[in-house]
């Protein structure tokens, strides 16, 4: 409770491969920090956290916004450019975007 109201808990559905891969990122997040020799002290200032966000984070907690990962790895030297790469190469997107366009007979009409 906080302040007198009860809090409700997120509940999230994530499937166990998917905490996996979260559990990874965190892990390589954390090793990042290590091999840059920053604290989480550090770190965590850097990127307007608390140290226990930060933990959160190289936790792989599904309940941190993308947006602290996102500080987080910006903290860690820029290293949120790797964000581009998600989703980069949809090729289920472009296989389903390609069998549209081979059942089409012609171009949608034009409206003038």
């Amino acid at each position: 409770m906080r302040g007198g109201v009860k809090l409700k808990k997120a509940s999230y559905n994530i499937l166990p491969a998917t905490e996996e891969i979260l559990k990874t990122m965190g892990e390589q997040i954390k090793l990042a920090r290590l091999r840059r020799d920053l604290s989480v002290e550090l770190v965590a200032e850097r990127a307007g956290i608390s140290r226990s966000s930060l933990w959160k984070v190289e936790s792989g907690n599904p309940a941190v916004a993308m947006g602290i990962y996102a500080a987080v790895l910006h903290a860690l030297n820029n290293m949120d450019k790797d964000l581009l790469l998600v989703a980069r190469d949809d090729e289920i997107g472009r296989q389903l975007q390609d069998m549209n366009l081979l059942t089409r007979k012609r171009a949608s009409r034009r409206k003038d």
